[in-house]
């Protein structure tokens, strides 16, 4: 594409040299610079991209887009912005030529629950045979293809080209997280969204690097609120006095029946079991529609996430019996994930890696009244050590039985670690073991399971690996239950 072209949504001045250039690939990473690149300078946290213009020139960069001066470079094109990654997010758009009007988006925002909702949402389109996309925190889902996440939402240049490839695989939907990150730090600018989804907000992502305070933090979520068209609201969250002021989208609500009076309502919340399975079911109405709603995911939680995925996708014209019968199946990788290993106890991957995660699915299931509620878990190394002591707190109040492990010790050693744990362990009074290898902690927790047992693995979730010394080897926490469930009688 010529410069121009690129650059034409993207306020600048140009300093030096002209715009009328045939610009080969667009570049952020000054190590993947080739002749002809537009090299674009990043700012952040840790790095500056400007440093690198030299590095990228001597690659072959025929341009470059700046947010500093910098010296005027001789046949290079000088390009300066206000903001060079708000520039990334409008010239990333124009290079794969506009993908997002081409598709219906649903932004999912929030403190928790933005993972379950999404797939929750992605499972409804699906099964209404929509072909859809999904960009999350475990995963990027084109088609048949998936594609390991690094963040819960990418930078602004791959957003756009997992747009352009989902456009060109003929997907029509893609449902996305949007973090507080990329709203701030422009990941999605531009982008106008159909559906915006607002799941909950607390204190989280803030100190150094993130967000500078709660209302910071709570001021980027709002963002989403004023680029979409319809927002879906939690009635019942707090702080929407901070998310909604400014909004420019119609408003719907979701949340339970009472005082907020919301456009989705549930009622009659009821936590179901069957063999193996733990799951909740609720009256919905909408209206003057009334539906009977079940979900295969434990926890009242589950029923706001339901909920927002109800009301997105009844917004874009989805029958119930495609959202019933998605809800009913619905499953999501390494979050409060239920594992088809026996009839007689229920076995739970999930990703709660600190106390406040713990705490909330143990609580949850403790509802459901097991006969045993046993954790598995460990702590990661080379993190706060307050973790350590929190989590085993929370894990020997909670629990009927706490087994303690590896998580991914890092640079440290395991025992110093469990250690911690176990000082957290004796602030309450619950019961314990101690198995360092985690593989043989998941095996013996499963094959000395007893009948009405919950047995939670906790702290990796959809993770496939456990880093040891800087190296990352292969581990997952589903395949070794289920290479656990084989010694099963």
């Amino acid at each position: 594409m010529l410069l121009k072209d690129i650059l034409k949504d993207t306020e600048h001045t140009l300093v030096s040299e002209g715009e009328d250039i045939e610009i080969e690939n667009v570049v952020y990473d000054s190590r993947k610079v080739t002749k002809g690149s537009l090299f674009i300078a990043l700012t952040g946290a840790n790095s500056d991209g400007h440093k690198f213009i030299g590095n990228a020139i001597d690659a072959g960069a025929i341009a470059v887009v700046v947010e500093h001066d910098v010296p005027i470079l001789e046949g290079v094109t000088v390009i300066k912005v206000e903001n060079s990654r708000k520039a990334l997010a409008s010239i990333a758009a124009a290079w794969f030529g506009y993908p997002a009007k081409k598709l219906t988006l649903i932004g999912i925002t929030g403190t928790k629950g933005k993972t379950t909702t999404s797939y929750m949402t992605y499972g409804i389109l699906k099964e209404a045979g929509i072909k859809c996309g999904l960009i999350g925190t475990i995963e990027v889902i084109i088609g048949d293809k998936h594609i390991h996440s690094l963040n819960t939402t990418p930078e602004s240049y791959l957003v756009q080209e997992y747009f352009k490839e989902m456009v060109d695989a003929g997907i029509t939907h893609v449902v996305m997280e949007v973090s507080s990150q990329a709203l701030k730090y422009h990941r999605v600018e531009g982008i106008n969204y159909d559906i915006g989804i607002f799941t909950n907000i607390e204190p989280d992502h803030i100190g150094a690097g993130e967000h500078t305070d709660f209302n910071d933090y709570m001021n980027a979520k709002a963002k989403l609120f004023k680029q979409c068209k319809v927002g879906i609201i939690n009635a019942d969250a707090e702080h929407l006095d901070g998310i909604l002021p400014g909004h420019t989208c119609e408003v719907k609500t979701f949340g339970l029946a009472g005082k907020n009076n919301p456009d989705y309502a549930a009622s009659n919340t009821e936590l179901t079991k069957a063999p193996g399975v733990l799951g909740v079911s609720f009256d919905l109405t909408h209206g003057n529609e009334n539906e009977k709603i079940n979900v295969d995911m434990p926890g009242a939680f589950s029923v706001h996430n339901a909920l927002g995925a109800i009301a997105a996708t009844r917004e874009l014209g989805i029958s119930y019996e495609a959202i019933k019968a998605a809800l009913a199946k619905v499953r999501v990788n390494g979050r409060v994930e239920i594992m088809p290993v026996s009839p007689h106890f229920t076995v739970i991957i999930d990703y709660a890696h600190n106390a406040m995660g713990l705490e909330s699915i143990l609580t949850t299931l403790k509802a459901y009244h097991p006969k045993r509620l046993v954790t598995v878990f460990g702590c990661g190394g080379n993190r706060a050590r307050d973790r350590r002591f929190s989590m085993g707190e929370v894990s020997s109040r909670l629990s009927d039985l706490s087994v303690v492990t590896s998580d991914n010790p890092r640079f440290e050693e395991p025992m110093d670690i469990i250690n911690d744990i176990l000082t957290g362990i004796a602030k309450a009074d619950g019961k314990y073991n101690v198995i360092p290898d985690r593989a043989e902690a998941i095996k013996k927790t499963i094959l000395s399971a007893k009948e009405g047992d919950v047995i939670v693995i906790a702290g990796k979730g959809h993770e496939d690996y456990q880093e040891i010394k800087g190296v990352r080897h292969h581990m997952d926490d589903h395949e070794l239950v289920l290479d656990a469930a084989k010694e099963l009688k």
